[in-house]
């Protein structure tokens, strides 16, 4: 959560949450419990599930919206199935990840835009913007070295075959990666510093790649508090491919 002055963070009037920016990146632990609990559901099942998360998301935002605010980031959610310590529980060796999950993540990311566009057209003074996170982990999963990420399948911290496991568990003997500007991900779920700092700049960017409508979090903060949106959310045609080359000449930013 963001404001502009944050000097007042105590001054909770209507005027401060209305100009507030509420950050939201909801759902992983939903699907990753889900498909641990529900190993063998078929897919009306999983769409079933998506729908329920999906909808209570909407249900929360739309209580913050009644509580005064009116500015949200939503980010995507990763390709769940990439994350270290699925790779690990699941077995999928170094180059794979576990589709079950990616294909939840893609199922629930592609309600999003949607979502928020009907909430923008119906609810007055709601502004929003997308940060494709999904993409953004995946395109730095399949080309690691354009983004001078030499290790993205396993761990900086943990233990187990993709180092995943435990760090910063009592009783459990985390190895501690020697550089940790080489990894995408600290331990089996979160990504390292470096990657956070690149993300953030994204964030901030103005690729349309990458977040939109707005085409980047300054727009949104400064956007005028009650003025309609003049753009809406548009499915993106430069998704990341979902094959594992890695290419290329020069680096990639976004």
């Amino acid at each position: 959560m963001y404001h502009p002055d944050s000097r007042h963070i105590n001054n909770w009037n209507e005027d401060f949450v209305k100009k507030t920016l509420f950050m939201i990146y909801i759902g992983a632990n939903d699907y990753l419990n889900f498909t641990k609990n529900n190993p063998i559901a078929d897919a009306s099942a999983q769409q079933a599930f998506v729908t329920s998360v999906t909808n209570k998301l909407k249900n929360d935002i739309s209580l913050l919206y009644a509580s005064g605010a009116s500015k949200f980031v939503i980010q995507t959610l990763a390709p769940l199935g990439c994350l270290p310590i699925v790779r690990q529980d699941y077995n999928t060796g170094m180059d794979q990840c576990h589709e079950t999950l990616n294909n939840f993540a893609k199922q629930h990311n592609e309600k999003i835009g949607p979502m928020l566009n009907e909430m923008a057209r119906t609810a007055p003074g709601f502004q929003f913007t997308v940060f494709d996170f999904y993409n953004v982990i995946l395109r730095r999963t399949q080309r690691s070295l354009n983004y001078r990420f030499l290790v993205t399948y396993s761990s900086c911290c943990g233990v187990g075959t993709h180092n995943a496991y435990g760090c910063g568990f009592p009783n459990v003997y985390s190895k501690l990666c020697e550089y940790q500007r080489s990894y995408l991900f600290f331990d089996g779920r979160h990504n390292t510093e470096k990657a956070q700092e690149s993300f953030g700049h994204l964030l901030f960017g103005a690729d349309p790649n990458v977040i939109q409508p707005m085409i980047n979090v300054r727009e949104l903060v400064t956007y005028p508090v009650d003025e309609p949106m003049r753009e809406f959310w548009l499915p993106t045609t430069s998704s990341a491919s979902d094959s594992t080359s890695s290419s290329s000449h020069g680096y990639e930013f976004y």
